[in-house]
């Protein structure tokens, strides 16, 4: 007989369904009691949206507040990224948007495909658009879900290109920086300096991100804010610059730069290894036009290390940098070379890698007095070249080892200069290198081979960071037996060359040549050492940094009376004290001060000094700030002497003028007739004799410009009364010195 299981299976039917709606009772009262507090939180993240808020970034001010660096507010049309999930809707919300801010749809999805952009921030799809195109936006919600207006700041130079190796440019984030930036509280696509004071004082100039928390209904519409933190804005940053002596510092070194550029270098006619005589480059002519290339400026307070100007060329115009360039006219812009004479994006001040020349010889004449090496009354013979008589005269005669070194060749003679007895001052005066070969040898046979003169000059800060605020600052090389093993391992020098540092060397060093290396800033603080009698200061070219809200003054100028300082930077920086006694400096600042004024040598041998040519009609007496300098030639390429670059460095003698002014000129020829004229120059301006010209704000930036600055010239009168000199107008005059 069948058994009806209809009751066992309703049975089993209900046993199961009270478990399961015991289970559903136990997982409601689970969420309802144990997950009510995370449930509620989940509902509200869901219900809000996190907008963050862009601090102001902090101006930068040059020393009388002009205003160098600034923002620009402007708008921006962004979408929320919850709108951007699908594909479907954000091809809807990009076609709408596309004619409306004239973006192609392509260059959307592209950007959108990339995730450059922080998701922290709406999407940015057309910055910089007009008040009527957001209003017209914004009045039609309905059709852009998700779309906002967001306010953003641009960075503007108002007197650009002026100081823009110092000032600087903004950039984005690049992806060696990325991870500290973002442990930093930075966004992924925010813009951060790059160069300039605009990089090395980010942290004070960048400011702090606010935060905004608003509730947003089911269709990520606003109903409120929940709350509110303001950003806090970047602090202002006061240079030492001042730009009416900048812009005349670079108007001196372009000015000068391109009258080289019409003159000639000698393609002499030099006795070969075989015997024969023939011309130095059989390419050429009997003269060669220099280069010319480049070059830079520094002008420094003595007393305070304070960078007044600081010139570097070729030069650039920073706004290029926000003017959203495709790469193609960047590169027209900003060509990519191997050619460093072509360098755009350097400064040339603090990065350049130069040899000093002659410039150099005011440090091994300290090195010699203050090791008891000579006595500023002894008396050298300069017969016009040095023998060295530490090395194996059998090397020296096999032509092994070069043991014979050359004084510069005396203009229209072909020789050598011949100076006959002098001392150390009339040797400065007159540039003797054989004066010098004499120390280079002498102080390192009669120390036992020790560091003797690296450690002397090294007092002067060569061969170490100066500290000046600003990035990408070349050390430079005092070399020694470690930097030639280097270099050799390097491959810069011969493995022979690198196993040990000799004699040569050393002749080499002392006159400011070889493997030594330093930049225009290096040299400007050396002498500025010399001329404060000895406190090696830390050159700076920032003044004072001001809490944010500087008002505005006239126009192109920061009311800093208005204003308050959060931090006080004037005062000097000291490195270390030289004991620089009177009998040490004296005989060196003499030297110097006959360079500029004479006499040179009266002996059987007499010869002008190096600058008494140029400085004939340098104004004595109060009128102008009175000088002492010293000239350089630093040799180049192949020892042709239109690869020679022009040195010269010249300071007050007046401490209440304390300024040191250095010119460094590329292959432009001897220091004399390149870079001494824009010494001259600056050092009229400063002492108010030679017109500056009045610093304006700058027009609006030329977008079909095919060059990274427009040209910039010292006006005629001007430049006819600096280079003037006994041969009448420099500017026109061939006529080739010494030194």
């Amino acid at each position: 007989m069948a058994v009806d299981r209809r009751a066992s299976r309703l049975g089993v039917l209900a046993i199961l369904g009270v478990v399961l709606f015991s289970l559903l009772g136990a997982r409601l009262w689970f969420l309802q009691t144990v997950k009510a507090d995370e449930l509620q939180q989940s509902v509200t993240i869901s219900r809000t949206r996190s907008v963050r808020l862009a601090p102001e970034r902090g101006r930068i001010f040059d020393v009388k507040g002009r205003i160098l660096a600034d923002n620009e507010r402007i708008l921006t049309v962004a979408v929320d990224w919850q709108m951007l999930r699908r594909k479907s809707q954000r091809d809807e919300i990009f076609t709408r948007l596309s004619g409306w801010v004239q973006v192609p749809v392509e260059a959307m999805h592209e950007r959108f495909d990339r995730q450059i952009d922080s998701p922290f921030l709406p999407f940015p799809i057309k910055q910089d658009i007009d008040e009527p195109t957001a209003i017209a936006i914004l009045e039609r919600v309905e059709d852009f879900p998700g779309v906002e207006i967001v306010v953003e700041w641009r960075r503007i130079y108002p007197y650009a290109p002026h100081a823009s190796h110092v000032i600087g440019y903004m950039g984005a984030i690049t992806a060696e920086q990325l991870d500290t930036r973002l442990e930093a509280g930075y966004l992924r696509n925010e813009r951060v300096g790059q160069f300039g004071v605009e990089r090395s004082m980010e942290a004070e100039l960048h400011g702090v991100w606010g935060e905004k928390v608003i509730e947003v209904d089911a269709a990520n519409r606003p109903v409120r804010v929940i709350s509110e933190v303001l950003p806090i804005n970047g602090r202002d940053v006061q240079l030492t610059i001042d730009l009416e002596v900048q812009q005349y510092t670079e108007q001196a070194v372009e000015t000068t730069l391109e009258l080289r550029r019409t003159q000639t270098g000698p393609n002499p006619i030099v006795k070969k290894p075989d015997g024969t005589r023939e011309r130095m480059d059989l390419t050429k002519g009997e003269s060669v036009f220099f280069k010319a290339p480049a070059g830079s400026t520094v002008v420094l307070n003595y007393l305070t290390g304070e960078v007044i100007a600081m010139a570097s060329y070729p030069t650039f115009d920073n706004r290029w940098f926000e003017a959203g360039l495709s790469s193609n006219k960047f590169k027209q812009i900003f060509p990519v070379t191997e050619d460093p004479d072509k360098s755009i994006l350097v400064n040339r001040a603090i990065q350049g890698r130069y040899n000093m020349g002659s410039t150099f010889k005011p440090f091994t004449a300290f090195a010699a007095l203050n090791t008891g090496l000579i006595t500023s009354s002894e008396i050298f013979t300069d017969v016009g070249s040095y023998q060295l008589y530490s090395v194996d005269q059998t090397k020296c005669r096999s032509g092994l080892v070069r043991c014979v070194y050359k004084n510069a060749t005396c203009g229209g003679t072909g020789l050598p200069c011949v100076y006959g007895d002098v001392i150390l001052e009339e040797a400065l005066a007159v540039s003797s290198d054989a004066f010098f070969y004499r120390i280079g040898e002498d102080i390192l046979e009669r120390n036992g081979g020790l560091p003797i003169l690296q450690e002397q000059v090294k007092l002067f800060g060569f061969g170490a960071d100066s500290g000046i605020e600003l990035p990408f600052e070349f050390d430079g090389t005092v070399p020694d037996r470690e930097l030639k093993r280097i270099y050799a391992e390097r491959g810069v020098i011969s493995a022979d060359e690198g196993k040990g540092y000799f004699v040569g060397d050393n002749v080499q060093l002392a006159i400011g040549q070889g493997l030594l290396s330093a930049t225009p800033l290096h040299l400007a603080n050396g002498y500025a050492t010399i001329a404060n009698r000895g406190f090696l200061l830390q050159p700076t070219i920032v003044r004072a940094i001001w809490n944010p809200g500087v008002p505005d003054g006239k126009p192109g100028f920061a009311d800093l009376e208005q204003g308050t300082i959060y931090e006080d930077l004037s005062e000097p920086t000291l490195i270390h004290q030289i004991s620089m006694p009177d009998d040490i400096r004296d005989p060196i600042l003499h030297g110097l001060q006959r360079v500029i004024y004479g006499p040179g040598v009266v002996s059987d041998y007499p010869h002008k000094t190096t600058g008494e040519h140029l400085f004939l009609n340098y104004p004595r007496g109060e009128e102008a700030i009175p000088l002492a300098g010293k000239t350089g030639t630093a040799q180049g390429a192949y020892n042709y002497p239109w690869n020679d670059s022009s040195v010269f460095t010249g300071f007050s003698t007046d401490d209440t003028r304390p300024y040191v002014v250095t010119a460094y000129l590329e292959k432009a020829g001897y220091g004399s007739q390149a870079a001494a004229p824009v010494v001259k120059c600056t050092f009229l301006a400063l002492s108010g004799i030679a017109p500056m010209d009045p610093v304006e704000l700058s027009e609006p930036l030329d977008l079909a410009a095919t060059v990274s600055a427009p040209s910039l010239e010292l006006d005629l009168a001007t430049r006819q009364y600096c280079y003037q000199s006994k041969f009448g107008d420099g500017v026109q005059t061939q006529v080739r010195e010494v030194e």
